[in-house]
């Protein structure tokens, strides 16, 4: 049995460090390889793994992501590859969780995939276009599975709305650190460490950056302030970018491990 979000960030807190959460869409480059390299980057010291739901509107995915999402669509992913992904790195002791649109979540089911997330081994969802208003039907599936609920809070995030926010969350808050697409950035955003502090003010949930951390040194300087750091679009690239799937798995587990060290420096 993995371990939950509270479980996980109660263990990192006691280490003394932020918690490295990394990303990968699900069915990239292929569902059997996606598995792999999920294991690999865990392997390396990645503490919690996003599976991404490939969506063919990615309204916040940069350019590395959204080709990562248009090959697994043609690779056939479906949301039931998905969750297959989600049940497979859970059952190697993994924790895991979906990171969606919440337009796939709907036209699949809500109580339908709330159900087989959580008998898959599934520990929550992070659903980046889903407001806190129009999300009953979401808190009610998910309380009855004990799923946590992940929402996003922006440097444009007014101080009652990350209050709203934070009401309706569990497991951790996703602090986006820039007001954009995701995508690895040579410095990560100036406006990060304040609206850490300002969620920080409103509630005891941890708060996860990210968005733009790509190196263990960014990792470093986000983990002196943020209780987790999330990394997507720097493992996407590697794959893109590697001669093949051999290279790949090295490549993931050199920047797992790099961004492993810069959470703990």
């Amino acid at each position: 049995m993995s371990r939950t979000l509270t479980e996980v960030f109660a263990a990192t807190r006691a280490e003394g460090r932020a918690a490295l959460i990394g990303y990968l869409p699900a069915g990239f480059p292929d569902p059997v390889r996606c598995v792999q390299l999920i294991t690999d980057m865990v392997d390396a010291g990645v503490d919690i793994v996003e599976v991404g739901l490939p969506y063919s509107d990615p309204l916040m995915d940069g350019p590395a992501i959204q080709e990562a999402v248009d090959i697994a669509l043609r690779e056939g992913t479906t949301p039931d590859t998905v969750l297959d992904t989600v049940a497979a790195v859970a059952a190697s002791g993994a924790t895991a969780l979906v990171m969606s649109y919440w337009n796939p979540i709907e036209r699949y089911g809500v109580e339908r995939f709330a159900d087989r997330l959580a008998d898959g081994g599934g520990r929550g969802v992070i659903t980046p276009d889903l407001t806190p208003e129009e999300s009953g039907p979401w808190i009610e599936a998910t309380t009855r599975r004990d799923l946590d609920r992940v929402f996003l809070v922006a440097p444009s995030s007014t101080e009652a709305r990350i209050a709203t926010v934070c009401s309706v969350t569990s497991g951790f808050v996703y602090a986006a650190s820039t007001m954009g697409v995701t995508g690895a950035r040579s410095q990560v955003s100036s406006a990060a460490p304040g609206l850490v502090a300002r969620t920080k003010a409103i509630t005891a949930l941890p708060v996860a950056v990210g968005l733009g951390v790509s190196t263990g040194e960014q990792a470093s300087e986000v983990a002196a302030y943020a209780d987790g750091v999330i990394v997507g679009s720097a493992f996407v690239r590697r794959i893109l970018d590697a001669a093949d799937h051999e290279q790949a798995r090295s490549a993931v587990r050199d920047l797992a491990a790099d961004l492993a060290r810069g959470v703990r420096r």
